[in-house]
């Protein structure tokens, strides 16, 4: 345990900061696979609505060093690959 007062605030903020940072990284992850699974139940207009809303949150959380920004680039090139693959299925 921290001894100085100052520590033990930070080791509070961390903490803070870890379950915030989790809970955005599911956030991510939940929305992810809501999309994944709109793709394969071929509902391609309402996954056309969610990918906007999808990026939106990745940028965010790799400008706030959530996720790392190549990661999202990466996570977001791939989701949309899948929606033109599916668009141009239909």
């Amino acid at each position: 345990m921290p001894i100085k007062r100052s520590a033990y605030k930070e080791l509070e903020k961390s903490k803070t900061r870890h379950l915030k940072n989790i809970s955005a990284e599911s956030e991510l992850k939940t929305l992810a696979k809501k999309f994944e699974k709109l793709l394969s139940e071929k509902k391609t207009d309402e996954a056309k609505k969610n990918i906007g809303y999808l990026v939106s949150k990745m940028d965010k959380a790799a400008s706030k060093g959530i996720i790392k920004k190549n990661t999202a680039s990466r996570k977001i090139s791939r989701l949309m690959r899948k929606l033109s693959l599916a668009l141009s299925k239909t």
